[in-house]
């Protein structure tokens, strides 16, 4: 249990690979402060699942878009365990279509959880962080990001955007014993992946070199190694988590 005693706060907390990074920080010892925009039903039996494992949880409604809500979120979790000391940026939406024909408001609404709502949510414990000297800093990106992808110009500018962040941030708190990093999930099995037309999966499988879709569990071990001593000295990285998509 190498987080014991430590607190997470973890965006887009209620399923998928959310859900899968509060369970295994839990797992290793963390209390879980997990924030949701959809389903509360969903939030509270992940939070559930996280006590069961032995830990203090507790999932709150928040739009990581709305700054007034982060501080919110941000301050209730200070003070119910006196400390912050992982923030998991996850918290993400997407509006696929063409460049083209691509309204404004999918643009919009994409950029402004995946990468406003990243910014805001490591602005809002920087503070704290830095006091404690002592913070891990973890941001979702995606291969998406990396190479970008046809039908998500909007996806792939909030991830490319959230690596651009994440090494300038790294830069900005490293002396304050706080590290920034990013994962990049390459297609792992989630509702979004499940979706999919069997087609467009096939072309996706072609593409992975291990020959599978990955799964959420693997983008949360990747994430508790960030969140862990083991990479103290790991700052401003992109870890991709992707079967090999990214060679």
């Amino acid at each position: 249990m190498s987080l014991k005693g430590k607190v997470a706060v973890v965006t887009g907390g209620s399923r998928g690979i959310g859900r899968a990074v509060c369970l295994e920080l839990a797992r290793q010892g963390a209390d879980i402060v997990l924030c949701y925009a959809g389903s509360e039903d969903a939030a509270q039996e992940t939070a559930q699942a996280c006590e069961a494992l032995g830990v203090r949880a507790m999932a709150r409604v928040c739009n990581v878009a709305d700054s007034v809500q982060v501080k919110a979120l941000m301050d209730e979790a200070m003070a119910a365990f006196g400390r912050i000391d992982i923030l998991v940026n996850n918290a993400g939406i997407t509006r696929d279509g063409l460049a083209m024909t691509m309204k404004d408001e999918a643009f919009d609404a994409v950029i402004d959880t995946n990468l406003r709502g990243t910014f805001l949510c490591m602005r809002a414990v920087s503070r704290i962080m830095m006091r404690q000297k002592y913070g891990r800093i973890i941001n979702l990106s995606s291969v998406v990001g990396l190479h970008g992808n046809a039908g998500q110009v909007n996806y792939a500018a909030s991830k490319a955007g959230v690596i651009g962040m994440t090494k300038s941030m790294a830069k900005e708190l490293a002396t304050r014993g706080v590290t920034v990093n990013a994962v990049a999930p390459g297609f792992i099995e989630t509702d979004m992946t499940a979706a999919m037309a069997d087609a467009a999966k096939a072309a996706t499988l072609s593409a992975i070199p291990m020959g599978r879709l990955g799964a959420a569990e693997d983008v949360a071990r990747a994430v508790a190694f960030l969140a862990g001593d083991e990479a103290a000295y790991i700052t401003g990285q992109v870890l991709a988590v992707d079967g090999g998509m990214s060679m």
